[in-house]
């Protein structure tokens, strides 16, 4: 298994090219390259030509570290036809880009509307209908995550999705953080998504049910939102015995394919300290587990 780090945090203060040496000084061998604007934005064609790739690819072999997933967050399942067509396009070079990093790992979202969750299926199936044949050839696996405000963000519904693309290139990818909109039942999503699940992103985060729905507060009430944190681990309610135990029990950690990435975006003023206590609260959970 790779332990990698998601560099968000340092969007802000580094440039594309600076990254790889910052994950290197931060004690990672691995990163997850998120969506960022000098490469794969969100929603919006990538902005990296050959070379900046090649540059990109260059900055890591130099710092030492390597690319475990690329991330990308395009709408290739919008009910808008126009939109899902525009994103097919999209992932055709977000494909071209990952291959030519030498990186055999996607990982995503639906990116489709709750409000029309069935619009938002058909066309997902109707995206993967061009596109599976090109991850296939590629030898890139897809692994995705039923993100909060997705037309599928319940886990055990995700894996029957996935499963109904009838292809071991796609699985799932489980974000930690969002236990509580998987539906908290990440003991039978282990047991439903089995080896699919290839990827995890490890954040906490506290569960909105609680306080009879008044952990959240949004105006006016009822708002339609999802709310969630990616915080430090311990940082709140997601039950990470269980987590790593699970993950035990697939024999996750002992796979050469499985990517384990700390995802914290919300100490983005401490996020030196959080990288270092997330990689070593990682590796001793993993220990114990």
């Amino acid at each position: 298994m790779k332990i990698a780090l998601d560099p968000t945090p340092f969007h802000h203060d580094y440039s594309l090219l600076e990254l790889p040496q910052k994950v290197r000084d931060l004690g990672y061998d691995y990163l997850q390259l998120t969506p960022h604007k000098d490469f794969v934005p969100f929603f919006r064609h990538p902005k990296a030509d050959d070379d900046l790739v090649d540059a990109f690819a260059a900055a890591c072999a130099n710092a030492g570290v390597q690319v475990a997933s690329v991330l990308p967050v395009l709408r290739w399942s919008s009910p808008v036809e126009a939109e899902r067509l525009a994103a097919v396009k999209q992932w055709k070079r977000v494909i071209d880009i990952t291959a030519r990093l030498g990186v055999d790992l996607i990982n995503t979202e639906f990116s489709g509307r709750p409000e029309l969750q069935e619009e938002s299926e058909r066309a997902f199936y109707e995206s993967m209908e061009e596109l599976l044949p090109l991850f296939e050839r590629e030898g890139i696996r897809v692994l995705i995550d039923p993100h909060p405000d997705d037309f599928v963000e319940d886990g055990l519904e995700a894996v029957r999705v996935i499963r109904g693309l009838n292809s071991k290139q796609v699985g799932f990818a489980f974000v930690a953080c969002h236990t509580f909109h998987y539906g908290d039942q990440t003991p039978a999503i282990f047991e439903a998504a089995g080896q699919s699940i290839g990827l995890v992103h490890i954040a906490d985060t506290f569960d909105h049910h609680r306080s009879h729905g008044l952990r959240y507060i949004t105006n006016p009430p009822g708002n339609a939102v999802r709310v969630h944190q990616h915080l430090p681990i311990g940082g709140g309610d997601v039950d990470f015995g269980e987590f790593f135990g699970g993950l035990k029990g697939l024999g996750f950690f002992d796979r050469d394919d499985t990517v384990a990435v700390s995802s914290v975006f919300a100490d983005d003023e401490n996020a030196d300290e959080v990288s270092r206590y997330q990689l070593a609260e990682i590796r001793s959970r993993i220990a114990s587990a």
